[in-house]
């Protein structure tokens, strides 16, 4: 299957350096701390966070730094499959690790002990037709970008905004932020996370092997994503200050 055709363009006409369309709104759960809606193409993902709050559990309580939890979900209504989607089973507990260690890493835990920060993302809308053939980098990729936003919005202090993508190889071409299409193809492709003002990569999965030529330009390409939807949410984030003066007549 072609995948980029003679003029340059993928499937959904994008250059394959060029990302899916971004979308945000901050505020969307109202008795949440702090909470975001992220749209990449067309995944759609809503997270919440809680917190920083009294540890529920005191056995899990740590004395130097703040407990982080995350629970992932996929909403019966985000694929055409219409089967109910089992909950806690092993993608989503994969997925919910993957965030939570992701968000770590971003989180100044050191300046909350004895507390507890609750993390929730759901999937509203995932790119694909059923549960088992969904977009999986575009998903984790949206839900970790949707979770940044939320912990922003609830105040949480924050090394640095975390954010990821992805990118992969196709016909002999790195393509960046594969879509549920390009995905399903089973051809080499990596999701990242960085700290982009620190530098700093805080994830990285491949799937399938590369030669190492190809991955560093396959991983740069996912790298200058991060960065691009780093740029993104700052917008998004400036916007919502403004409005938020306004409102206060500041």
């Amino acid at each position: 299957m072609e995948f980029v055709n003679p003029e340059g363009l993928r499937l959904d006409g994008r250059r394959p350096m060029e990302m899916r369309q971004l979308r945000a709104q901050i505020g969307a759960v109202a008795k949440a701390d702090g909470s975001a809606v992220f749209e990449m193409g067309n995944t759609k993902v809503i997270a919440a966070v809680y917190g920083p709050r009294e540890v529920q559990n005191r056995s899990q309580q740590i004395n130097d730094q703040a407990l982080v939890r995350c629970e992932y979900s996929m909403a019966n209504f985000s694929t055409g499959d219409r089967r109910r989607k089992p909950k806690g089973d092993r993608r989503s507990t994969e997925i919910s690790l993957v965030i939570r260690q992701t968000m770590e890493e971003c989180i100044l835990t050191n300046l909350m002990p004895h507390s507890q920060i609750d993390i929730y993302v759901q999937v509203l809308q995932a790119d694909g037709d059923s549960v088992h053939f969904i977009s999986t980098l575009g998903t984790r990729s949206a839900c970790i970008n949707a979770a940044t936003l939320a912990l922003a919005d609830a105040g949480i202090p924050m090394r640095d905004l975390v954010t990821s993508c992805s990118a992969g190889f196709l016909n002999s071409t790195p393509l960046l932020d594969l879509n549920y299409v390009e995905d399903s193809a089973g051809g080499p492709d990596v999701t990242v996370g960085i700290l982009p003002k620190l530098d700093k990569v805080t994830l990285l999965q491949m799937d399938a092997k590369l030669p190492i030529d190809t991955f560093e330009n396959v991983m740069q390409l996912a790298v200058e994503g991060c960065k691009a939807i780093a740029n993104y949410i700052r917008e998004v984030l400036l916007e919502n200050t403004k409005q938020l003066e306004y409102r206060r007549g500041l």
